[in-house]
């Protein structure tokens, strides 16, 4: 009895693996294949996608209540607490983003399996047509009659089309079948798999990759701490035995005052302060070292280096100041008596421009220049050099060359889709030889070269007609 209740328990298991792989085969699987749902789904990748370009990506809570306030909210309903509740601050890496990436592969796979696998398969077999009839149902299709086909055998065409680059086969002397361009079928499966490969490089660094930010005075030393944003499966650059130096960074203007340009003169260094890479960067030119990518992307003033009278050179830090977004500056309090009793404050808008110095009063006392010296507080006050720090993006993305990969499948895929299918049959029967053919684009150009075979075919008879009747 025991016995009995087993077999039937695993035969309803079986039987409900079947209806549900039945199911899946007959209801599932047509709509994850549909054409129309895996535009919908690129369509709302590219949706979301661009919303991750245009909202910033992995900036703090200030940020967002600063610049995506509730009233008024942009566009009327984004708002930095939408914003935060559906994870826009962090696109790339949500559970619905990752959802429409896998769904969309899913669609893509799926489709390669039961739609182009099949037709390459069915374009490398070949059927040969050997009754007349058959070839009134081809696109293109001609019947030569007994005094051209004594002469425009199947020889003939088949040397005609073997120039033209056809494989040609043959079979009972008397039928043939020729095709090329198959790698045109191929290339539909390579465009999908390239797809698959950037939607898995995407993934991939998304859930591993991170991005860092500083912001480093020339002449220091630094190692990447500050992270912004990270995947969960992201690897920390924490205790690397070695670091980057910010040998120096400076600024190029134009003759009109504004920036052209801002350069970093990088170098990685050991533990022993030995240099192992070196470049100087700037906007697009980054530097890169063991996966991880140092982008110019800011810059600041980060102290300046005064004297006052004889005093040793000291340098003091230099603060960013609130403009309320009219412009970019920085102040620093300069000590003119010992005691710190009094002094004045130095501000400064630029790398090059000129420094203002204002009293304890707030009243412009004297403008300067880097290495130019004025007379503040019955002291000799010299500010000898301001002291830029350069701003750096570090970026780590271990699916970049995954995704570079599935670009250059994809590039080959496109290129070897335009290829045309072109198959041509032939059959020499009773005296006539009938000859079509069909393909599966540039039906014109086809077409074109079709008549020209024939046109090849008919000339070569005439020759042989004349060579006959000179005999």
């Amino acid at each position: 009895m025991t016995l009995d209740n087993t077999n039937n328990s695993a035969s309803e298991k079986s039987n409900w693996w079947s209806v549900v792989g039945q199911v899946l085969r007959q209801d599932f699987l047509p709509v994850l294949t549909d054409l129309r749902l895996a535009i919908a789904l690129l369509l709302l990748i590219a949706l979301f996608s661009i919303s991750g370009t245009v909202i910033e990506q992995g900036q703090s809570l200030s940020f967002y209540q600063a610049n995506y306030p509730e009233h008024p909210a942009l566009f009327g309903f984004l708002s930095w607490k939408v914003i935060l509740t559906l994870g826009l601050d962090h696109v790339y890496r949500t559970w619905w983003f990752l959802s429409l990436l896998i769904f969309f592969g899913t669609s893509l796979t799926a489709c390669t399996f039961t739609r182009q696998l099949p037709a390459l398969k069915a374009a490398r077999r070949w059927k040969f047509y050997d009754k007349p009839r058959q070839f009134t149902k081809l696109a293109l299709s001609a019947e030569i009659d007994n005094q051209t086909s004594n002469s425009a055998s199947l020889q003939n065409l088949t040397q005609i089309l073997q120039n033209r680059r056809y494989k040609v086969f043959q079979e009972k002397g008397n039928i043939l079948y020729a095709r090329k361009g198959i790698i045109g079928r191929i290339g539909p499966i390579i465009v999908h798999i390239g797809i698959v490969v950037i939607l898995l490089g995407s993934i991939w660094g998304a859930m591993t990759g991170f991005m860092a930010q500083e912001m480093v005075p020339s002449g220091n030393t630094f190692q990447v701490k500050n992270i912004i944003d990270a995947g969960p499966w992201a690897t920390l650059p924490t205790n690397k035995d070695w670091s980057v130096r910010v040998n120096r960074f400076w600024i190029d203007y134009t003759p009109t005052g504004s920036i052209d340009q801002f350069y970093s003169d990088l170098s990685v260094v050991n533990k022993e302060d030995r240099e192992i890479d070196h470049k100087t960067i700037f906007v697009n030119q980054p530097l890169r070292y063991q996966g991880l990518t140092f982008y110019q992307t800011d810059w600041g003033i980060a102290a300046v280096k005064v004297r006052v009278n004889n005093s040793p050179v000291f340098q003091l830090p230099m603060a960013s100041l609130n403009t309320n977004g009219k412009g970019r500056i920085w102040g620093t309090w300069i000590p003119t008596k010992t005691d710190l009793s009094e002094g004045v404050s130095l501000v400064v808008k630029d790398l090059q421009g000129m420094m203002l110095i204002y009293d304890s009063k707030g009243e412009l006392v004297d403008t300067v220049r880097n290495g130019m010296s004025t007379q503040v507080n019955g002291v000799k006050l010299t500010v000898l050099e301001l002291i830029g720090s350069t701003g750096l993006q570090i970026k780590a993305d271990p699916g970049v060359p995954i995704v570079y990969a599935g670009f250059a499948l994809l590039m080959l895929g496109v290129m070897m889709s335009y290829f045309s299918h072109s198959q041509i049959w032939a059959l020499q029967t009773d005296g006539r030889l009938y000859v079509g053919g069909k393909t599966n684009r540039a039906q014109v150009g086809f077409e074109r070269e079709m008549l020209e075979i024939f046109d090849q075919l008919s000339s070569e008879s005439k020759d042989k007609e004349e060579e006959k009747a000179i005999a």
